[in-house]
């Protein structure tokens, strides 16, 4: 069974930075894709940013220039740094693990909150 654990979120101003932390843990094998996603009262849940096994990242369109993930060299324990913060920011952030199979199996943490206001 895999486990994922998140930490970080917190109450911030706007303009200030903020690094979130995820570590899966478990049997993972083959290929697969870890990232952030994050979701605010009222809106779809949205993807943040993604890093592959191979070190590939991907970034949502808002993040882009403000945002980075980073992770270990098997990239079961990300990181996102987070600069810059807009108030548009705020919402649950939540790490998700994406194993290549057959079949392919997801697995989520419960999600850390971020909050950006003045």
């Amino acid at each position: 069974q895999v486990q994922i654990v998140e930490s970080g979120g917190d109450l911030v101003q706007p303009g200030e930075s903020l690094r979130l932390s995820c570590t899966a843990s478990g049997s993972i094998n083959g290929f697969y894709v870890t990232g952030w996603y994050r979701q605010a009262p009222g809106k779809e849940r949205e993807m943040v940013a993604t890093i592959s096994k191979f070190g590939i990242t991907t970034y949502g369109d808002s993040v882009k220039g403000r945002f980075t993930i980073s992770g270990d060299d098997a990239k079961t324990t990300i990181a996102l740094q987070m600069n810059n913060l807009k108030p548009e920011d705020t919402g649950l952030y939540s790490c998700r693990l994406i194993v290549g199979g057959p079949p392919t199996q997801e697995y989520w943490g419960q999600g850390t909150q971020v909050t950006v206001s003045s």
